[in-house]
């Protein structure tokens, strides 16, 4: 039988604990506006000292100052979605990101629009 301590020191297995206490426990978001392809952005003026805040929220705060999707965030953290959805809930609630919603389909162009754009750059 392997001994208790070297349970928790496999390689292959990855950080076990990890997400759960970059939580600090918490299983869900009381956001429910955060799906996946939700668009964060830092806010403008940030009155909080974002020293204090953990690595991952700093690295949040930082990557959003270009706006991304929340599954661009997971994947640039390479965490799982929900504990991303916890964690920008905790940076929504102290006013350092914002989040904004992609543009609805009925406002993009038309794909003939699009054909023409490129058919009139080809033609340069």
């Amino acid at each position: 039988m392997t001994p208790p301590e070297d349970r928790w020191l496999d390689e292959a297995a990855g950080p076990l604990v990890r997400p759960y206490a970059m939580t600090g426990g918490r299983t869900r978001s009381k956001r429910t506006d955060l799906d996946m392809i939700a668009i964060i952005v830092t806010a403008e003026n940030i009155s909080v000292d974002t020293r204090r805040l953990g690595p991952e929220h700093r690295f949040i705060v930082d990557a959003c100052r270009q706006p991304l999707s929340v599954a661009e965030i997971a994947s640039d953290l390479d965490i799982p979605l929900g504990v991303v959805r916890i964690l920008l809930g905790d940076l929504l609630e102290q006013g350092l990101i914002t989040v904004g919603r992609p543009a609805p389909v009925s406002q993009l162009p038309s794909e003939r629009v699009l054909k023409e754009v490129i058919n009139g750059l080809q033609a340069l």
